[in-house]
């Protein structure tokens, strides 16, 4: 991403408050907790954000976009708190939204309007003077990739364009934050490669954080290092992906011939879950077992593996996994 649109004197003063705070977390929750009405939405949240990118997940109506909206400041708290970047959500809104930037799942534009304006307006509403309003506005529009159609109206842009539209008044003003709300949405295959190509680009360029809220697991997997998963307004599930991954259960799936119940013994008494399907076995291999270990097993006994599949949880089975689980933090 071009520089000039993380310059400004406000970004400058932002920065240096998170440089001089790097071990702040992104996101804090403190027993936050969110009603309309006499109903419960979120439920006594409590956690530490800290990733680069955090995936979002849960199913229609577990909290996540109530989440959001709490943590710009639309809803408040019924009890509780949270703090964005050591900033409270109850006292400190402006200052907040002032390091974030929104794609929303839906669209609000102006259908008359051409894209630049309406980016230099998003960008103006941020703070911006109008002269680098229009600067950044441009420079964001070539960012992702609508350079030749600035000047178009809105209403004329295909879904596509829309959705990278979205996010150009995203990042126009020079955001710390990121939230990126189904940024996928609607999107043909090489859309949402375009699109997930340009969402790890300014992960990996170390200026923005971003919350990534999608019902897409593979748009998380594909772009975020840690994930909190809501379930009826709680948390079911937060962890660092990658430490999930090569901690989490490994599976074994095997073609075997001549296998019979003292093969399934022996491998139970490894501490290996099986299960037995004519001469298909399924099993969890137990912590300290290898894959050399079953195969010792079978030699010793005779048995024949004509085909062995090894894999470990994906994000899916960590989301099944935490819709299971009757267990919620808060």
């Amino acid at each position: 991403m071009n520089m000039a649109i993380q310059s400004g004197a406000a970004e400058v003063e932002n920065a240096q408050a998170l440089a001089a705070a790097p071990r702040t977390p992104l996101v804090e929750l403190q027993d936050l907790s969110v009603q309309f009405g006499r109903r419960p939405i979120l439920r006594n949240l409590t956690g530490s954000l800290r990733g680069r990118a955090i995936g979002l997940l849960g199913p229609n109506g577990a909290g996540k976009s109530t989440l959001i909206n709490t943590l710009l400041g639309f809803y408040k708290p019924s009890s509780g708190s949270a703090q964005v970047f050591g900033y409270d959500i109850r006292t400190e809104t402006r200052k907040i939204r002032g390091l974030v930037g929104y794609m929303p799942e839906n669209d609000a534009f102006i259908s008359q309007m051409s894209a630049v304006s309406f980016v230099r307006m998003m960008a103006e509403l941020s703070g911006l003077p109008s002269s680098t309003a229009l600067e950044r506005a441009h420079e964001a529009l070539f960012y992702v990739g609508l350079a030749e159609a600035r000047y178009r109206k809105l209403g004329t842009y295909s879904l596509g364009m829309k959705q990278l539209a979205k996010l150009a008044q995203a990042i126009v003003h020079g955001p710390k934050l990121l939230i990126l709300d189904e940024p996928t949405n609607g999107l043909d295959p090489l859309a949402r490669q375009r699109m997930i190509r340009m969402i790890r680009e300014i992960r990996d360029g170390n200026e923005l954080r971003i919350v990534l809220c999608s019902h897409l697991l593979r748009d998380v997997e594909d772009t975020c290092d840690e994930v909190l998963i809501l379930k009826q307004g709680r948390i079911a599930h937060y962890s660092n992906l990658a430490e999930e991954r090569s901690a989490n259960k490994r599976f074994l799936e095997l073609e075997t011939y001549g296998a019979n119940g003292d093969f399934t013994e022996a491998v139970e008494k490894l501490g290996c879950e099986c299960a037995v399907t004519a001469n298909r076995m399924k099993m969890i291999l137990a912590d300290g077992i290898e894959v050399r270990d079953i195969y010792r097993l079978a030699a010793e006994r005779d048995v024949r593996i004509r085909r062995l599949n090894f894999r470990r949880d994906t994000l899916e089975d960590i989301f099944m996994k935490a819709m299971e689980n009757g267990e919620l933090r808060g």
